[in-house]
């Protein structure tokens, strides 16, 4: 049954039926990015469904660089492209952009994250495309979009942390020097509204039976993302009471999800703190003395266990400051990978009518050239050896 839009609707036993399948199509991805923001969202759509074949050339992607190297790749590039079919193409040879072009023509999403322009340089644009797939949903990531000054930067996650103000106001609420983050937010947050913008398309390709080309800025990704962005646009100079804020606690730092003030607050209102400043004190002599009173009240228990209880019954969110491998510990978070011996991070939703998993490792470069060739392009195998004599294939 075909509902008014033109989606495919199922009966509940259909749907029981269904529980244990990815929850998304089969479609087919032509994955020609790198690093981290393109192969991320790609690697999602695999998880979630899709067949995604990456194209990889002979230089060595950045993430291979990162983490120790099983099933001949390393630990990132294994986290970014788990599930994914490689055909290994070098674009600097002659008739190779022909054969990533027919691909493409056969493709549902095709996701890059090149410097503005080289795709059309190598035939390989949107516009050249969808003449002949006008059904294609194409997505460029980069840096800073695709025009203007910034346009030909590199643009690694770093880069993009930097220029998006976020290391300047965390140093300024530190009250240090600016450093960068322990990881590349920039990079996962573009990967993430890549995947939302993808959708979108696809839901609206459903409708219309027509693609369109996505460009995403990361530097936007970043800026749109920031909780706080209603403070900067109204220039209000808000506090940033979102934010945790430190104490020393029996057994170890604490962070309490408040500003002193509000844990103060909270506190007080339950009688467990009482208020130390003087009547008739100015402001910075109130807020010393009261988050002295906070700590020296949570000094006052030799057991955290108490500690955390007298917090929860105060309405108070707090958090134990954990290590990030104790996170995975035994395996949660994580799921193994068929044919492997490695786990990488899984989705971090479960669906009730449906099943993500990995199909399969991080392919070695060029593992997939003949597979994937029939399986998209029906070419037969004295094709495939042609176009690997003519060094447009990489050999495995």
């Amino acid at each position: 049954m075909r509902s008014r839009y033109g989606l495919a609707t199922v009966t509940q036993d259909d749907a029981a039926n269904l529980a244990g399948s990815p929850p998304l199509p089969a479609w087919l991805v032509l994955d020609m990015s790198q690093a981290i923001s393109g192969p991320y969202a790609a690697r999602i759509l695999a998880d979630l469904g899709a067949d995604v074949v990456r194209i990889e050339g002979p230089r060595t992607d950045v993430t291979e660089h990162f983490g120790v190297v099983r099933d001949g790749r390393s630990g990132m590039f294994a986290q970014m492209n788990a599930g994914k079919r490689s055909v290994a193409v070098d674009l600097s040879v002659p008739g190779a952009a022909k054969l990533v072009a027919d691909l493409a023509c056969r493709a549902d999403v095709l996701i890059e994250n090149f410097r503005p322009g080289v795709m059309d340089r190598l035939g390989l644009g949107y516009q050249q495309l969808s003449a002949v797939n006008p059904a294609l949903i194409m997505l460029s990531v980069s840096g800073f979009g695709p025009d203007g000054a910034d346009a030909q930067r590199r643009a690694l996650a770093p880069v993009i942390h930097a220029e998006s103000g976020l290391l300047a106001r965390h140093a300024e609420l530190d009250g240090r020097q600016p450093s960068d983050l322990p990881l590349a937010l920039a990079d996962t947050l573009s990967a993430l509204h890549a995947v939302v913008a993808l959708l979108a398309a696809l839901h609206q390709r459903a409708v219309t039976g027509i693609g369109q080309h996505i460009d995403l800025s990361m530097l936007a990704a970043v800026a749109v993302s920031d909780d706080h962005a209603h403070a900067l646009l109204d220039a209000t100079g808000e506090e940033y009471s979102s934010r945790g804020t430190m104490w020393q606690a029996p057994g170890g730092p604490l962070l309490i999800a408040a500003p002193p003030k509000h844990a103060w607050a909270m506190l007080s209102r339950r009688g467990l703190v009482a208020d130390p400043a003087p009547p008739g004190s100015d402001l910075p002599t109130k807020v010393r003395l009261r988050q002295q009173a906070i700590q020296d009240w949570m000094n006052g228990f030799t057991d955290r266990d108490c500690l955390l209880a007298e917090l929860e019954s105060a309405g108070i969110a707090w958090g134990e400051v954990r290590r990030s491998e104790d996170v995975f510990a035994g395996g949660a978070h994580s799921v193994p990978v068929p044919g492997s011996e490695r786990r990488v991070a899984g989705l971090p939703y479960s669906f009730s009518g449906a099943q993500p998993s990995v199909r399969r490792p991080a392919p070695r470069r060029g593992q997939h050239n003949t597979e994937a060739l029939v399986d998209w392009l029906g070419l037969d195998q004295p094709a495939i050896a042609a176009l690997t004599r003519a060094g447009i294939l990489l050999a495995d």
